[in-house]
Parts: structure tokens; C-alpha cells; sequence
């Protein structure tokens, strides 16, 4: 599988430990989609100690071991969870398994990270919220495309700063490429992956819900379709979504599987951010026809007109405020509420979707 088609996407920042080695002990588990190797990358980046690793399947643990060396793969499960030292695990598990899995790390005591979409059902959502609130654990969610992405962070940081005033609606595009036979069998599978609102829509409403600071939003409406691939018959190849936050933000968003095999990279992701006194455009991946890469991020305010070059400047605070999350049981990170808000509405987006059928 390869980085361009966003399943490896691991981005590589400036390490900025806020842990000493051995201080914080992470272990990797359900190494179904790529983005397990983002999520640990960001916490070893950030001082976390990578001391076991396990699944099933012995090829995908062979390839993880590649990447990180360090690791020692475990006999099971089990070995992780009765480690001790483990303090969270990270997963990027089937979707439709991650709840279970995440339910049976948080009784086992330890803090859990793991990929989006976190759930596919909101019957997991709720057995999960009453696992939370057992246990006291955290089940936080790698929303990759604003906390691996250092344009979408420090778009962040100017909206705090009041660089736009405040933030009325935001629009986002998140196309990917399908790289069709690359892809695993649950991949097409509708009960597994969860729909495309479920899966690559959880990233569009986390970015709503965090650059408008709403609590909670409702779905005004939601649509899929699968436009192009009828030999995939439970493939959602299109989906869009708009959405009223409760402070009366709105947002439109659309993902796809549709990314020309002509573009440089595996999507073409923007996100539009408007605000009472400016307005932010992100172009996350690349800036088309241009060579400068990704990261490109643009400010229009009454002070004018900026163009600001992100990649390798910003970095990825999350990880490191996860670890201090954990050690200190604060919220600063992301707060549990905003994890599974979001989650709880990529669920309702799809769950109430119109069927377009040609």
C-alpha cells in the first residue's frame, strides 16, 4: 500500500518529547488500516516508548516492525493488557471492530487511540460511552486530517487568535483515491466500514465542530451514492453532508473515492473556513500545478492578504497533550465529548442519508 493513496499516511514532524523514554509505554494493536502508523509516529515523535505490538495477522505485523523496530511482538492480546506498564494502546482495527476492542482495552485499565471512524453503529457509541464512564479511560480518536496536518493546525491557531473573528461556516472537500485493488475485502463492505458519511465524513464534521467550537450540530441533510462502481455494490463512492451547529454555524461538506490517477498525491483535501472578519483556505495535500506542496494555507482579514507555507513549520501538538491527557487525566488535547460528538453525527449523517441511485 502505498502513502499516496492516504492508507500509509504517516507524516513525519519535529520531535518534540514531553516525556523522558520509558516515562509513557504505548503498545500497537488491530493493524487493519495504515493509519496505525501516523497514529504511533505522532506519539514516539511526541516521547511515548513503543514496547509491544500484535494482531492476527503475522504479514502485517512483520511490516509494522519495519517501520518500528523497536516494538516486540506480543504472543496476544492479552500480553498487552495485562502489561502494566502499557498506559494506552493505540488501534487501527476493521471499524466495525474498534468499539469492542477499545471496550475491552479501557476495562483493562488503559487509555485507548484509535483510528476513525470509531464507530459504525450508534448501538457502539452508547456501549462505549457507558464503558467510558466505568472505567474513567479515554477513547480518543485519530482524526488525522486536522491533527496530522500542520495547514489545518495552525488554522486552528489563527481562529483562536480572533485572526477572522468568528467563525460562520465552514466548507470542506475530502476526496481520496480508491486505488481499488490495493484495498482490503472489509473495505467493501458496508457493515464493516460503515458508509462513506461514517468513515471519511468523520473527519469533515470533527473539523466543523472544532474551527466553529459548537458543542453539538444537527443534520440538516446528507446524501451517498455509488456513481461509478458497480462491481464494489456496497462501495459509497460520493457523499455530502450539511450540517447547523448550536451556535448557528453551518457547514457543507462532500467526500469521494473519485481522484484522477494524474493528481500527485491521494486528494486534492481543502478545507474553507469563514469568519465575521476574514476568511482561512486551506489546501492540505497540494497546491494543483504548483510545486509547492502541501500545507499551503491563505488569510484574507482587514489587514490584507497573507500566504503562509506550513509544511515542517507548525508540527502536530496533539500527541504531545494526549501523553500529558493521560498522565494528568486533563482534556486539553481533545475532550472526550468532542471525540464522540463527532463520531455521534457522522453516524446520524449517515444513517440519514438519501440513496441516489442512477
Amino acid at each position: 500500500m502505498s502513502e499516496a493513496d492516504g492508507m500509509n499516511y504517516a507524516p513525519k514532524g519535529k520531535p518534540n518529547p514531553v516525556v523522558n523514554e520509558g516515562e509513557f509505554i504505548i503498545a500497537a494493536a488491530g493493524l487493519d488500516h495504515g493509519h496505525i502508523f501516523g497514529q504511533c509516529n505522532g506519539l514516539i515523535e511526541a516521547g511515548a516508548t513503543l514496547k509491544w505490538v500484535y494482531d492476527v495477522d503475522q504479514t502485517k505485523v512483520d511490516n509494522f516492525l519495519t517501520k518500528f523496530p523497536q516494538a516486540k511482538q506480543a504472543d496476544s492480546l492479552e500480553q498487552i493488557l495485562t502489561d502494566e506498564e502499557v498506559k494506552l494502546v493505540a488501534a487501527a482495527a476493521v471499524p466495525s471492530e474498534r468499539s469492542a476492542l477499545g471496550n475491552k482495552v479501557m476495562r483493562a485499565g488503559k487509555d485507548y487511540f484509535t483510528d476513525k471512524a470509531p464507530f459504525t453503529t450508534l448501538a457502539q457509541l452508547e456501549e462505549t460511552k457507558k464503558v467510558i464512564e466505568e472505567t474513567g479511560q479515554k477513547y480518543m480518536v485519530y482524526y488525522s486530517e486536522r491533527l496530522h496536518v500542520e495547514s489545518a493546525v495552525f488554522a486552528g491557531q489563527l481562529i483562536e487568535e480572533g485572526a477572522i473573528g468568528n467563525v460562520l461556516q465552514v466548507t470542506g472537500f475530502g476526496p481520496h483515491r480508491l486505488n481499488a485493488p490495493s484495498r482490503p475485502d472489509w473495505f467493501y463492505q458496508k457493515e464493516k466500514y460503515g458508509g462513506i458519511l461514517c468513515d471519511i465524513g468523520s473527519h469533515q464534521i470533527e473539523q466543523f465542530l472544532f474551527y466553529t467550537g459548537c458543542g453539538d450540530a444537527e443534520v440538516l441533510h446528507s446524501k451517498v451514492a455509488n456513481y461509478h462502481h458497480p462491481e464494489y455494490p456496497e462501495l459509497e463512492d460520493y457523499g455530502d453532508a450539511t450540517l447547523l451547529g448550536d451556535n448557528g454555524a453551518t457547514q457543507f461538506f462532500r467526500v469521494d473515492w473519485f481522484t484522477p490517477d494524474g493528481l500527485s498525491t491521494w486528494g486534492d483535501g481543502r478545507t474553507f473556513i469563514t469568519g465575521t472578519e476574514g476568511f482561512i483556505e486551506i489546501r492540505k495535500y497540494v497546491d494543483l500545478a504548483t510545486d509547492k506542496g502541501g500545507n499551503q494555507l491563505y488569510l484574507v482579514n482587514k489587514e490584507g492578504e497573507k500566504h503562509y507555507s506550513l509544511q515542517g513549520q507548525v508540527g502536530y501538538p496533539f500527541f504531545g497533550e494526549l501523553i500529558k491527557d493521560c498522565i494528568n487525566r486533563t482534556e486539553n488535547a481533545m475532550t472526550q465529548a468532542h471525540a464522540l460528538k463527532a463520531a455521534e453525527l457522522c453516524l446520524i449523517a449517515q444513517e440519514k442519508a438519501l440513496q441516489i441511485t442512477k
